[in-house]
């Protein structure tokens, strides 16, 4: 099985724009997540996918794979989408999150596993909560898993919910797990989701994944007990820098 690594990286954002190049003790944070994602020996090739000039030169100055892609894009699966196209050699494209600089190559090489199920069309990891207050936090995705780990639901509500429960006893009933964010596609699949119009449950929520699900597409599970902090503003530099300057 030959694995693709792409990095979706835009300069813009509404949180945090230029977030990619920002200075993380003396490395960019887009180099040390493509760093950190080569050092997995179950990825085969790493490629940052930009539609940024300043990202595409910066990333060729650390001695990286780039590529340019449209600025058209809704969504770093549609980037994925662009850059399989030029690599069709590839049988598993793995969506790397751009903002996770501590990015952790033993969730790589797990969600990459879950492809020895020849069943697996798309893969995803989660982790079980054991904080209220991460329940209840809307920027913490929740999923519901069937019996065989696949995603039924995913929602920026607490799912399921708990009926005649006070708020803090809910993790007491049953297990609630928090969506971590990074994805793998077979590619013949990935040339099909991204083909797929939104639908009304996605804009709800504002979850791609929803889309996938509405047409028919199963997504599995993995569950992992590892969790780095990501960046989504400039007030969560000093969390990871904790880790860097340790």
């Amino acid at each position: 099985m030959k694995v693709l690594g792409v990095i979706p990286s835009r300069y813009e954002s509404s949180r945090f724009p230029g977030k990619p190049l920002i200075d993380l003790a003396g490395k960019s944070m887009i180099q040390r997540v493509y760093e950190g994602s080569k050092a997995s020996e179950y990825i085969d090739e790493v490629i940052v996918a930009t539609d940024d000039q300043r990202i595409f030169e910066h990333v060729k100055s650390f001695g990286g794979k780039v590529a340019m892609t449209s600025e058209s894009h809704r969504s770093g699966t549609d980037r994925c989408g662009e850059i399989i196209e030029a690599h069709s050699d590839y049988d598993v494209v793995i969506n790397i999150q751009g903002d996770e600089p501590l990015v952790d190559v033993k969730q790589l090489e797990q969600i990459i596993q879950l492809f020895k199920d020849e069943k697996v069309e798309i893969a995803t990891l989660a982790k079980k909560i054991d904080r209220t207050e991460d329940l209840f936090n809307p920027n913490r995705i929740k999923v519901v898993l069937d019996g065989k780990s696949d995603g039924i639901y995913f929602s920026r509500n607490p799912i399921p919910y708990c009926q005649n429960t006070e708020n803090q006893e809910w993790l007491n009933q049953t297990d609630y797990y928090r969506h971590i964010g990074i994805y793998a596609y077979r590619r013949d699949c990935l040339k099909q989701l991204v083909r797929l119009e939104p639908t009304k449950l996605e804009r709800i929520e504002s979850l791609e994944q929803l889309r996938w699900i509405y047409h028919g597409f199963k997504i599995r599970v993995g569950l992992t007990d590892i969790e780095t902090p990501n960046i989504d503003t400039p007030e969560d530099v000093k969390e990871v820098l904790k880790f860097l300057v340790a």
